[in-house]
């Protein structure tokens, strides 16, 4: 063959194969467009991360246990709960990321709230953020590359999204309103991301679809006008969401689960108030708050309780997570150190009782600096209200305690109805000032448990610069509101006020873990404003009332009539008998005198006239014509 031939044959097939090569590459670049807005869909399950391997099922706790939160590990049956941080700050919030190696949680353990990472392995921690404004509550992505946290901006609570190696690098703000948007939850398909917001005016649980940036981007998913939620969490495959409730009025508090592919109203599942998935999806773990005390519980989906209530060892939680975690057989040295501490006593009574008897007779400690009617308080409780004392100035910058509405009563003095068991009479409690209330530096959270009602109380930093306090996430409770001439208000005995601005300090927190505990609103405080009693705090010292009185007084003087029936009463209600001059209204026959007006008949008197027509004597002058002779 010619070689000019077989350079002509090899030319057309060289051009043959790059044309194929061309067509066969032609359809690829087109499809890509095609294919680059599909893959949402199929990304829900392909971005569920795999069990790292070694994983155990950890739950991870931040807990208050001497006036600090720290973080704390549980595995079942395994591990006790062991804790993994220590100092004097807290840490919240923590949050396991998908390789379940590391452990972002929020700290002021640098002087202001900033994000931070806890390698598990080398028990290094990492700071993420460095800001004086708060950033907390983190939450990871399911490919953990981002978090979406809380940041303080503008006076106002914000979710903000931004890189797990820096946060504030490049973030986006998912919210920007004048609400409290707060406690971000990731969805494991990675394309929702559920929050509480108060836009509506209480918190409600929201869903922000991240593919949309119109109007529709928010869900309001539980709707919901008389009840808080709070701590909302996916399960595993993203499927379902819970929540935690707390109602004032209609409906039950506790946990709720709501499911995405349907557009129904969530289902209460059992009471709780944090709830946590466990990594198979089939369990739910919570709290339980008491009134003064915590317990633990799990529930299965369909609301079977699989662990009865087991008290916890703080009774204030401040972070709950339960996922596969990868821990070394051994603790590293400064978490084995953590681990090990055992924290010591905040306070120690000192003093003895003055007289001996079946309770022993104690005697009265006067308050120094403290405004009262009587500043005075009992011998066993007063090194527990010094050193509370402390701990508000320090904590709040001012001493919130130093102006108190009361503290001991004597038995000679009535308080309002409703207190005549009050543990004011015993003198181990106090009532702090509502005054501060009406001047913005304090706030009162609703707290419903069964039929009673308690009292969150809040105290408002003096310093607003993010080195005391944190942000308010719950709605304070207008009491005041019930004056607002509308019955619906005045029979709820008030309303949700927005949330305030600024950093707030929990001192009611603050209070249970110098052993002070809030007491109950009377029954009636719906109706009588003092009835609330939300700002009074009591150390029982595991005494009932009359136990705790007899600390004071012979057990004859708290049987005498002069308390149970005191004079006052006698007066008040012989008024009430006193309405029996109603049937004095008898003078109305007395109305008689009008038959006197026969009198009037005897106007007779006028026809006496008679004797004035009679001028008879007038013509008796005949006598002057006796006088002629």
């Amino acid at each position: 063959m010619p070689k000019t031939s077989f350079r002509l044959i090899l030319l057309i097939t060289i051009l043959a194969l790059t044309g194929l090569l061309i067509l066969g590459c032609a359809p690829q670049a087109t499809a890509t467009p095609e294919i680059t807005p599909t893959p949402e869909p199929t990304v829900t399950a392909e971005m569920i991360p795999p069990t790292p391997r070694n994983a155990e099922e950890v739950v991870l706790f931040s807990y208050e246990e001497d006036g600090y939160a720290h973080l704390f590990a549980y595995i079942p049956d395994r591990m006790p709960l062991t804790r993994l941080t220590d100092g004097d700050w807290d840490d919240i919030t923590p949050a396991a990321n998908p390789d379940g190696e590391k452990v972002a949680f929020a700290s002021n353990r640098n002087g202001y709230w900033d994000l931070y990472l806890l390698d598990l392995e080398s028990g290094e921690t990492t700071q993420l953020t460095d800001t004086p404004q708060f950033e907390g509550a983190p939450a990871w992505s399911p490919d953990g590359v981002f978090l979406a946290f809380e940041a303080y901006v503008d006076d106002n609570l914000e979710i903000v999204i931004g890189p797990a190696e820096d946060p504030l690098n490049n973030s986006v703000h998912l919210t920007r309103s004048p609400a409290s948007d707060h406690s971000p939850a990731w969805a494991p398909g990675g394309r929702h991301i559920a929050f509480i917001s108060t836009e509506s005016g209480n918190s409600e649980v929201i869903v922000a679809d991240l593919d949309r940036t119109d109007g529709n981007r928010f869900q309001n998913v539980s709707n919901t006008e008389l009840a808080s939620e709070s701590h909302p969490i996916w399960s595993p495959d993203g499927r379902l969401l819970a929540w935690a409730s707390s109602s004032q009025s209609v409906g039950r508090s506790g946990i709720y689960v709501w499911e995405s592919s349907r557009n129904l109203p969530a289902i209460w599942v059992g009471d709780g108030d944090w709830p946590a998935w466990n990594p198979a999806g089939d369990r739910i773990i919570t709290s339980f708050a008491a009134p003064n005390q915590t317990y633990l519980t799990t529930y299965a989906l369909d609301g079977r309780l699989l662990q009865p209530l087991t008290p916890f060892p703080a009774a204030v939680l401040r972070g709950l997570d339960w996922a596969n975690l990868t821990l070394p057989d051994a603790l590293p040295e400064n978490l084995q150190q953590a681990a090990e501490r055992t924290p010591a006593p905040l306070w120690a009574a000192i003093g003895e009782p003055v007289a001996e008897g079946e309770t022993g007779r104690w005697e009265l400690v006067e308050l120094e600096g403290v405004h009262a009617p009587y500043p005075q308080i009992h011998d066993q409780v007063n090194e527990a209200f010094d050193a509370l004392r402390d701990r508000v100035r320090l904590e709040v910058g001012w001493d919130a305690l130093a102006s108190l509405e009361n503290a001991f009563v004597p038995i000679t003095v009535s308080l309002d109805p409703g207190y005549e068991e009050d543990w004011l009479y015993t003198g181990r409690a106090f009532a702090i000032n509502s005054l501060m209330t009406n001047a913005g530096w304090m706030a009162a959270v609703r707290e419903d448990f069964g039929a009673q009602t308690y009292w969150r109380l809040y105290l408002r930093a003096q310093l607003q610069d993010g080195s005391q306090g944190e942000p308010l996430r719950s709605q304070p409770w207008d009491l005041g509101a019930r004056y607002n001439l509308d019955p619906k208000v005045y029979e709820q005995g008030g309303t949700y006020s927005p949330v305030p601005p600024g950093y707030w300090v929990d001192v009611t927190a603050l209070a249970m873990q110098y052993g002070w505990a809030r007491v109950p609103a009377l029954p009636n405080w719906r109706t009588f404003y003092r009835g609330a009693r939300f700002t009074e705090f009591a150390l029982t010292g595991g005494l009932d009332w009359y136990s705790a009185m007899l600390q004071l007084y012979p057990p004859d003087v708290l049987v005498t009539p002069t308390k149970v029936l005191p004079p006052t009463l006698t007066p008040t209600r012989t008024p009430l008998p006193t309405w029996t001059p109603r049937p004095t209204r008898t003078p109305r026959p007395t109305f008689t005198p009008s038959p006197t007006r026969t009198p009037t008949i005897t106007r007779t008197p006028t026809i006496t006239r008679t004797p004035t027509i009679t001028p008879t004597p007038s013509i008796t002058p005949t006598a002057s014509f006796t006088a002629t002779p």
